[in-house]
């Protein structure tokens, strides 16, 4: 069941996936909240910065800084992670993830599960159709970030 909170701040992480879309990019979002408060948040620039780690999560997760703990933070994605955010995930020690849909992408929720990270998939109609115009419209492009040939 997600909170206010959780509705929020995926929101939020929607409408990062929604600029980057926009600039061109993968439309990927993620914010890293503390309760009510966003410590970090961004959106995939793999294409727009030419860096291949440049994914949603990691760049939340850059725009927070260093933080002392991450172990009372909340990591909001509007798709389910890959494997090199999920193990971001595992290495911080970031004890929830709220995932905006895992239609288009089945990620890594049972890894990030097994290895006790609370995992909520909120199938948010405004994710899940963002990413299939995403995919429809640039299938190269979504082959290359999520390195298949």
């Amino acid at each position: 069941m997600l909170s206010e909170t959780d509705r929020r701040h995926l929101r939020t992480a929607y409408d990062e996936a929604k600029a980057g879309f926009d600039e061109g990019g993968c439309p990927i979002g993620s914010v890293v909240a503390r309760g009510d408060e966003v410590i970090g948040q961004g959106r995939n620039q793999r294409v727009q910065g030419g860096d291949p780690i440049a994914h949603g999560e990691m760049s939340a997760l850059r725009n927070a800084g260093r933080q002392k703990t991450y172990r009372d933070v909340t990591l909001y994605t509007s798709l389910s992670p890959c494997m090199m955010c999920a193990g971001t995930i595992v290495q911080f020690g970031i004890p929830r993830v709220v995932v905006g849909e895992n239609r288009t992408f089945g990620g890594n929720e049972e890894f990030l599960r097994e290895r006790g990270v609370e995992v909520i998939i909120a199938d948010d109609p405004d994710c899940t159709a963002l990413m299939t115009r995403f995919i429809e419209e640039k299938p190269e492009l979504w082959a290359e970030d999520i390195a298949e040939d």
